[in-house]
């Protein structure tokens, strides 16, 4: 009876190696078939082009370069600094009417209400600061390009 059991257990060894050489083989032609996949379906960094590569860019923004402004209980964050810079130029009066109306959205009316003026002249105003605020930021813009320039 030994002779059996010694032989059971040689016929369990080679069904077991057996199973797992199979095993092993699926394995490898599962990782063949995945990395054909990926070849199709990946692209190397060097082999897109420069849209694909801006639409994978990301930007970091920090609050410390923005310029906030407390306006009438809103706190508007201005991202751009020539625009922030020209606005801090402004009356506080001025500056106001400006970033409510293109900042929080609000309408000449609704401005006028919270600042207790008459809506014409709220329009009045934007339309007059618009072209100061165009005037003044290409001036400093000129600046800034005058003093690169001396560099």
């Amino acid at each position: 009876m030994e002779k059996s059991s010694s032989c059971d257990e040689l016929i369990v060894r080679k069904q077991f190696d057996r199973l797992c050489k199979l095993a092993l083989k699926r394995e490898r032609i599962d990782a063949g078939r995945h990395e054909d996949y990926m070849r199709q379906h990946e692209k190397l960094f060097s082999e897109l082009s420069e849209r694909e590569l801006i639409q994978l860019a990301v930007l970091d923004e920090y609050d410390t370069e923005n310029c906030w402004f407390q306006v009438l209980g809103y706190d508007i964050e201005v991202k751009d600094r020539l625009l922030a810079e020209a606005l801090q130029k402004l009356s506080e009066k001025k500056r106001n009417i400006i970033l409510l109306s293109y900042y929080v959205g609000m309408s000449d009316v609704e401005i006028g209400d919270r600042m207790n003026l008459d809506d014409s002249t709220i329009c009045r105003h934007r339309k007059k600061l618009l072209k100061l605020l165009k005037v003044t930021m290409e001036e400093m813009a000129n600046e800034e390009n005058q003093k690169e320039k001396k560099r």
